[in-house]
């Protein structure tokens, strides 16, 4: 009798020790920062004075500091065609969305990724601020003002 109490004691331990190791793993799993939420910030938000008035391209940074994302478009009251953009080798190539890391950034820069603004409702002119919406995944909707700069405006500079 003892053996098989002592033996029922050793099995119920180590099918408590297992439970707790799952139930720590789900715990793990559910605060990691993938599963948090979003904490986004836009920076360094600006469109080069186009020199059609049918194209425009828009720049900025999204910083991260909490779990993933996704932008998946932009909306303008300055045109109905706003797309994502990718610079791959040289090319330009459209994209649907782009992840936004935990923890991370995705930058919108000249000779990279970056906006294109098709079928301008009016050429906007520097010193002007165009409204944008950018739509994400998880953080759903947030406004941005996009300051129209210099048609040569170089973020690192200022100028």
């Amino acid at each position: 009798m003892r053996r098989r109490v002592g033996a029922a004691a050793v099995t119920a331990a180590a099918l408590a020790l297992a439970l707790a190791g799952c139930g720590s793993d789900d715990s793990t799993s559910s605060t990691s920062s993938t599963s948090s939420r979003p904490e986004l910030k836009i920076t360094g938000v600006y469109m080069p004075a186009p020199v059609t008035d049918t194209m425009a391209a828009g720049f900025f940074t999204v910083t991260n500091s909490g779990g993933t994302d996704t932008l998946t478009s932009v909306t303008s009251d300055l045109s109905a065609d706003v797309t994502l953009h990718s610079t791959k080798d040289g090319a330009m190539e459209e994209e649907k969305s782009f992840a936004i890391p935990a923890d991370g950034t995705l930058a919108f820069t000249s000779g990279g990724n970056h906006l294109m603004f098709e079928k301008l409702t009016h050429r906007p002119r520097e010193g002007e601020k165009v409204s944008l919406t950018l739509h994400f995944a998880r953080t759903g909707t947030v406004k941005v003002s996009m300051p129209v700069k210099s048609a040569t405006y170089n973020p690192k500079t200022g100028h």
